[in-house]
């Protein structure tokens, strides 16, 4: 994997990382083929014995593995300059699995406050089944880290940028807390993708993706990869095989053939989030704008330090309320309503209606999720296109 690393800047890798190699072990074939198989057969009992002493390559079964899907996971090793990889069926799978494998009953995990929904709730419901406790800090409270650090905890896990709010937790400080007593640093750069910001570099332990959004790129494919020390990824890998969340190699390829264009979509969104997230500051109808982008941003400076480009995703609110976020969602004509993000398509929702309906007004203030909320995850539509759409849509707001 080291040599795959060598061979050229991110776009080069990003097309050619993980292939060549494996693809010719199987076929002449000029893009890596679909494995469709459930297992790998041995050519005689000796090989069997080989493999099981370590000497003879082989995935043996469909769970422990697949040319295609190693092929991807050799390809992220590249561009996030990892150790090791492991992709599953979905970015939940792959949190799940490795908080599993790392965290030891009774043990205790630090996250911030503004994260992904799905990931707090495992973390705060599932994991105090095995003694687990959480503790959930602000993304820049260094202090509260240190308490937390200081009272053991064994994992401290962040997106970053975060999701709705697009906070950028600053990566190399809290690896600096975290390193001296063992706590283990995990970062979602799901939102980031490893052109704008590569983690491990940064001190980071394992970076997490939810492949599903900019890596496959078009909507179409779930999954999910780990990617950092071998040492780390070995006990989520044997894990993996245990619980079973494997990717199909079908969706292995399209992530495949979704990451060639990566540095080219990702550009793409930034420029596009960054011409969104500067229009709506100056209306009038907008009371605020999230996006790392932005001088008036929280994280400004520490995106500054660690990004080469502030992402696709911006958040905003608007005027009104909920009613006045609902009127400027139904009246755009380019984004559809949808959840999820990272797509060539620009998709657009309001929190608090999509994923926390289920919340009183109350429980969704508490959870920092406000009414007049929206989120707008910027595809690769023309840039002038998008702001003409958004200036129709807030007259009627």
């Amino acid at each position: 994997m080291s040599r795959e690393r060598e061979k050229g800047g991110p776009s080069t890798r990003a097309v050619h990382g993980g292939e060549r190699d494996t693809r010719a072990r199987v076929t002449d074939s000029l893009t890596t083929p679909i494995v469709q198989t459930a297992a790998f057969w041995f050519r005689d009992t000796q090989e069997v014995i080989a493999y099981q002493e370590g000497r003879h390559p082989s995935f043996e079964y469909g769970r422990y593995g697949n040319p295609t899907t190693r092929a991807v996971e050799t390809k992220l090793c590249g561009l996030e300059a990892g150790e090791d990889c492991v992709v599953s069926a979905s970015g939940m799978n792959s949190v799940t699995t490795m908080l599993l494998a790392l965290v030891p009953q009774n043990g205790h995990v630090v996250t911030t406050h503004d994260c992904y929904r799905r990931t707090r709730q495992f973390m705060q419901t599932v994991l105090p089944k095995m003694g687990v406790r959480c503790t959930v800090i602000d993304p820049a409270d260094l202090a509260a880290l240190e308490r937390a650090v200081a009272e053991g905890a064994n994992l401290f896990f962040s997106e970053s940028p975060t999701n709705p709010y697009l906070r950028v937790v600053d990566v190399r400080a809290v690896a600096e807390r975290c390193r001296p007593r063992g706590t283990i640093v995990v970062i979602d750069s799901t939102l980031a993708t490893p052109v704008n910001q590569q983690a491990l570099p940064l001190g980071a332990d394992l970076v997490l993706h939810s492949v599903t959004k900019y890596l496959a790129g078009h909507n179409d494919v779930l999954a999910g990869a780990l990617v950092g020390r071998e040492a780390l990824i070995r006990p989520i890998r044997e894990l993996h095989g245990v619980l079973g969340g494997v990717i199909d190699p079908h969706a292995a390829y399209l992530v495949l053939r979704g990451m060639k264009t990566l540095v080219l979509r990702v550009a793409r969104a930034n420029e596009n989030a960054g011409a969104i997230a500067r229009y709506l500051e100056q209306h009038d109808k907008i009371e605020r704008v999230h996006y790392p982008g932005l001088p008036s941003h929280r994280d400004h400076a520490v995106a500054l330090r660690q990004m080469r480009g502030f992402g696709g995703m911006v958040s905003f609110e608007v005027r009104g309320g909920l009613d006045g976020a609902s009127k400027l969602i139904d009246a755009l004509r380019i984004p559809y309503i949808a959840p999820s993000m990272g797509g060539v398509e620009s998709l657009i929702e309001q929190p608090t209606i999509i994923s926390y309906w289920d919340k009183t007004p109350e429980e969704r203030a508490q959870l920092g999720i406000r009414d007049n909320l929206v989120r707008y995850s910027c595809g690769i539509e023309d840039t002038d296109d998008l702001i003409r759409d958004l200036e129709q849509a807030l007259e009627r707001v």
